[in-house]
């Protein structure tokens, strides 16, 4: 449990939690700097101008300041092709300043996203999507796997969330947090329940959950009555109705009956990208 936290507040502050990992990462960074002369170097592409995309950027690149890690990046317009992404790609490989690649996604439908995921060099791949450390998260081997997932995992053992033998319950089965999420729950001996939108009569797993990690982008589709008390609740998912964000989770009742809790926004998101930042840094450091 982070230091003056109290569980009376049953909230898992992740922005709190997310500066305690960037200090540590800076001096981590510093030292890298000092001792063998390499500065970490993140390059990220965006492909067309959905304004979710650049808002995330624009939040990964001030964390890249924090910490002292250099970002460049590389806005390219909608009707870039795919060939055209993937020559960026390779050069990014290629090039020793650079030790983790983002391809931001959404990718527009032209592009095969999986096609340019296998083009990124699997140790420079920031958001562990690449189908060799997917196969490595399958075995155990948790170097670069997809952030959001591994920064949940981080905020359960900070808050001392008893994992192995817990019946966990994960709502979404997406490559970026469902099915990474429920393989690293395994890998910690839990038991794990997946659902998705083809599951049918959806609380009967949820009401039975220890642990309830939600990922659907669905404004509240957890409802106190689909939880049971003193269950951990973690919130993946974003929505948004005008200019007001939403999570999964219908916080302000469930919250009465949770033990801990993630709040949207402030909860997940600021764990996502400061697991990015832990990526970036591991592959520099392979460099040595």
């Amino acid at each position: 449990m982070p230091e003056g936290q109290n569980y009376d507040s049953k909230i898992i502050d992740g922005r709190s939690l997310s500066k305690k990992i960037e200090s540590e990462l800076s001096y981590k960074v510093q030292d890298l700097k000092d001792r063998y002369n390499i500065t970490p170097g993140l390059s990220t592409i965006v492909v067309g101008d959905d304004p979710a995309s650049k808002m995330y950027v624009r939040l990964k690149h001030k964390a890249c300041d924090r910490v002292g890690i250099i970002a460049e990046d590389h806005f390219l317009s909608e009707d870039t092709t795919q060939d055209e992404l993937i020559e960026l790609v390779h050069n990014l490989n290629s090039r020793d300043d650079i030790h983790g690649i983002l391809v931001q996604l959404p990718l527009p439908e032209h592009i095969n996203e999986q096609k340019v995921m296998m083009e990124i060099d699997p140790l420079k791949d920031a958001d562990g999507f690449h189908p060799q450390n997917m196969g490595n998260l399958l075995i155990g081997n948790e170097e670069l796997v997809p952030c959001t997932p591994k920064g949940i995992m981080t905020s359960l053992e900070e808050y001392d969330v008893g994992i192995e033998g817990s019946d966990v319950v994960v709502v979404g089965h997406s490559n970026v947090v469902g099915k990474p999420m429920a393989t690293m729950l395994l890998n910690r001996n839990a038991t794990v329940s997946v659902c998705h939108v083809y599951t049918s009569n959806l609380n009967r797993y949820t009401v039975n959950a220890d642990i309830l990690i939600v990922a659907t982008g669905v404004k509240h589709l957890i409802k106190s009555d689909m939880v049971k008390e003193g269950v951990v609740v973690i919130d993946a998912g974003i929505s948004k109705e005008g200019d007001k964000v939403y999570g999964d989770v219908d916080f302000d009742n469930v919250k009465q009956k949770a033990s801990l809790i993630t709040p949207v926004p402030g909860g997940v998101g600021p764990l996502t990208i400061a697991t990015l930042m832990q990526h970036v840094l591991k592959s520099a450091q392979n460099k040595i």
